[in-house]
């Protein structure tokens, strides 16, 4: 009976009404059966995302602004010192790159544009002063929101960028708490958390997700939807394991689109209201099948390239959302 019409008609009615799905139940919807159980799941996931976000999709696009050489020892990262991944090193960008970049983006029709760093915190001294720069020419001359992504975040990091023009704060969890371990041992799931807590108290918006396939069972994965479904962001960036040589995962199989599909549905049922974007790994796993993500709850996904591995052309991006009768949302 878990994926009986009348049960999922029930689960659009509770999400609406901000009852997320117990984990129990989310995490039997992660296991469809076959087509028709997911046909099933992907419709309550698009009345939830047609309800509340209309037919609008947001684009966003992100520069690698500063590469390799983390610390961290994060399980996925080709950027990671303790993994053999031959990701590129490199200092942070110039302004006036970072800047053109969120030009060119915002030509493509990305909404917004996020600057990432990598490392285990944010940038201080003359990059965070860099940083602000960039915010406030992207915010003037770009005609792209600012968004960014820099780690570990002080309270006092996170004012600066809220002065500095940015809008939004990334930092995925990741994984949920209890396999939060084995992916990272670096620094704890509760210093993400505190992270998100110092964008969100500076007046940032959050935007707070994490990646599926990682070698978690259905209910860590649940787990992980619960968990950012507490935090209420308003956006949730769902990656999928795309497994890079020289990293800690790189023996692990990718997610089948059917089940990449089934999580994109359920996290739409558990977080209704956050803008749900498709981002790393989504060209590798969904492949072809990648517009039936706005079938199974998306309403936003980043374009173009992603950190050190590469993405979807703009072009096709606005051509299937053109092709399924929804609109861009622009700035």
């Amino acid at each position: 009976m878990t994926f009986h019409p009348q049960a999922l008609d029930r689960a659009v009615e509770d999400t609406l009404a901000g009852r997320p799905p117990s984990l129990e139940q989310a995490a039997a919807w992660l296991e469809p059966a076959g087509l028709d159980e997911l046909a099933l799941l992907m419709a309550a996931a698009s009345r939830v995302r047609q309800a509340v976000h209309g037919s609008e999709v947001e684009l966003c696009a992100i520069v690698n602004a500063r590469s390799g050489r983390c610390s961290e020892d994060c399980a996925f990262c080709a950027q990671s010192k303790h993994h053999r991944a031959q990701a590129r090193v490199y200092p942070l960008l110039p302004v006036e790159e970072m800047v053109a970049r969120g030009k060119a983006a915002a030509r493509d029709g990305a909404r917004r544009f996020s600057l990432v760093t990598s490392g285990r915190a944010c940038p201080s001294g003359r990059e965070l002063d860099r940083i602000c720069r960039t915010g406030e020419r992207l915010r003037r001359e770009a005609g792209v929101l600012p968004c960014a992504s820099l780690g570990l975040l002080s309270p006092q990091q996170a004012r600066r960028l809220a002065a500095a023009g940015f809008v939004r704060y990334h930092h995925n969890l990741e994984a949920g708490p209890s396999f939060f371990p084995r992916i990272c041992t670096t620094h704890s799931f509760q210093a993400r958390l505190e992270t998100v807590a110092a964008a969100r108290e500076a007046g940032l918006e959050v935007c707070v997700g994490g990646i599926v396939g990682m070698g978690e069972t259905p209910e860590q994965r649940a787990e992980l939807a619960l968990a950012i479904a507490a935090l209420a962001p308003e956006s949730l960036p769902l990656n999928f394991l795309n497994p890079i040589p020289g990293t800690r995962l790189e023996h692990l199989s990718p997610l089948s689109p059917l089940q990449a599909l089934a999580a994109v549905a359920v996290f739409r049922l558990c977080v209704p209201r956050a803008s749900l974007r498709t981002c790393g790994g989504r060209q590798q796993v969904l492949g072809r099948l990648a517009p039936l993500m706005y079938l199974a709850g998306a309403s936003a996904t980043m374009t173009g390239d992603y950190l050190t591995t590469s993405g979807r052309e703009p072009q096709q991006d606005t051509a299937d959302i053109q092709a399924l009768g929804l609109r861009l949302l622009r700035t």
